[in-house]
């Protein structure tokens, strides 16, 4: 653990001249304050920094006055600021007598009491998470919303589109869903991938492979080692904030927006996960299925048990529900199968050795708040475990094979995933009972985010959209 005067020395032999402290919104935003590196002092640490919660989305204006303690073991520098800056991440707390405690609704705090939980039941001790970051890089992008005009446009020079119309086009356009580990000189965005991979193993963050998507008009990935449930949450703040800045650096913008490109792959959130008790893995058994252990089993059962109310979480933004459609590699079906992308979750048949053995979920998005997302899941899994929901006896697979090929009457007997925000809402208010089990997330959250979800798909469902100009306009 760091002590103040590490972080003081630190901060002394980099010549640092700003501390600056980054704390996540409600929707998974980094938001922050900055102090010059004289105030850094135990004071800081014992009372904290004062701050308005109502303005991060989860706390009632009227109880809203809180402090930020910061974490001094996440001290890092930050590589984007001209003047030398410390950055850190922390958690909030309730200003009170005769001392200050925990903010429930925090999203850092959810992910430290789902693992404390998870303790408590004596299941395991460690949650270890691995996330697959898919995000867009463009070379411009415009949108407004307005009463007289409604629109987005997007530039992309390396797009096939792009070929007869871009000035500057060399003749290396990636073609429509092309992109799957295209080499340079067509792999544009090879250097930026370097640069953001090299940037976060200097922030504590270790990528694991990076290369190009599907997506063939700018869609990359970066996959990063797996790492604790808390810390791989604070590492995918990091890496949203280092592929962004970097790309904002080199007069390129970075989406993780789940689907900005019609006909094109979507960018998901993947999420490797496994237990760990007293050292060794709990989901690895010789002879089960592809090397599952009974537990492994159930906590996939409850993973698919709640797969449409996690949706609310996982994939919270009316355009989740665009990337989560046939024909793309996401999933759209309930059901778990072994190296199966069309499933929801899959088994990868590469993780051999028992400290690998895992599974992935793969309909979460980059939209969500990794503390919530990362917490909800957890939270199905042990529902799934204490309850010892079998997904073979439920019906839920193995589905090896293309679940995309089976017709429609076929897949109409199979549990789908929401096909909206509004039902992934709705499905998430009649089941939240495992999330609130141990009081991981309180009921006044989840009544926050059912509230978000339902404000989002009004805000979309009263605009009119270009595609109606065209289908209807001369009606």
């Amino acid at each position: 653990m760091a002590t103040l005067a590490e972080v003081q020395q630190l901060c002394s032999e980099n010549g640092i001249r700003i501390v600056d402290f980054k704390m996540t919104d409600i929707r998974g935003r980094w938001r922050h304050l900055s102090i010059p590196v004289e105030r850094l002092t135990e004071k800081t640490m014992t009372y904290g920094i004062g701050f308005d919660g109502s303005n991060y989305g989860y706390a009632a204006l009227e109880k809203s006055d809180m402090v930020f303690v910061p974490d001094l073991d996440s001290a890092t520098i930050d590589p984007f600021a001209e003047v030398p800056t410390l950055s850190m991440i922390g958690d909030v707390m309730v200003i009170a007598h005769p001392e200050n405690y925990p903010f429930d609704q925090y999203p850092r705090n959810v992910a430290k009491r789902a693992v404390a939980y998870m303790k408590d039941l004596g299941i395991a001790d460690e949650m270890i998470v691995g996330p697959e970051y898919e995000f867009y890089v463009f070379d411009e992008v415009r949108f407004r919303n307005t009463p007289q005009y409604s629109g987005y446009s997007v530039s992309v020079h390396q797009a096939d589109w792009a070929g007869d119309l871009d000035q500057n086009n060399n003749g290396f356009q990636v073609g429509h869903k092309d992109g799957y580990h295209t080499t340079p000189p067509r792999d544009v965005n090879f250097d930026l991938r370097n640069r953001i991979s090299m940037i976060l193993a200097q922030m504590g963050v270790h990528v694991k492979y990076h290369h190009t998507e599907v997506g063939g008009c700018g869609q990359q990935e970066i996959e990063t080692e797996l790492g604790e449930m808390v810390a791989m949450a604070d590492a995918t703040m990091t890496a949203k904030y280092v592929i962004k800045n970097e790309a904002f650096r080199e007069h390129k913008t970075a989406t993780f927006l789940p689907k900005p490109i019609p006909g094109e792959a979507g960018n998901g959130l993947h999420v490797h996960m496994l237990l760990m008790k007293d050292g060794k893995p709990v989901f690895y058994d010789e002879k089960g299925y592809m090397q599952l252990s009974e537990q492994a089993m159930w906590f996939i059962g409850g993973l698919l048990k709640h797969a449409s109310s996690l949706c609310a979480i996982t994939n919270p933004s009316t355009n989740s529900y665009k990337r989560l459609v046939p024909g793309f590699e996401a999933p759209v079906t309930i059901g778990f199968a072994s190296a199966n992308r069309s499933a929801v979750v899959r088994i990868p048949a590469y993780a051999k050795s028992p400290s690998d053995k895992r599974f992935e979920l793969r309909n979460p998005d980059g939209t969500c708040n990794p503390y919530y997302a990362f917490s909800a899941i957890l939270m199905a899994g042990l529902d799934g475990i204490r309850n010892q929901i079998d997904p073979f006896r439920e019906g839920w697979g193995p589905y090896d094979f293309n679940l995309f090929d089976l017709s429609a009457e076929e897949r109409s007997k199979i549990g789908a995933l929401p096909k909206s925000l509004s039902d992934a809402a709705d499905a998430l208010e009649a089941d939240h009972d495992y999330l609130t089990s141990g009081g991981v997330f309180p009921e006044k959250l989840i009544q926050i985010l059912l509230n978000q979800c339902r404000s989002d798909e009004r805000q979309l469902g009263a605009l009119p959209h270009p595609k109606e100009f065209e289908l209807y306009y001369d009606l």
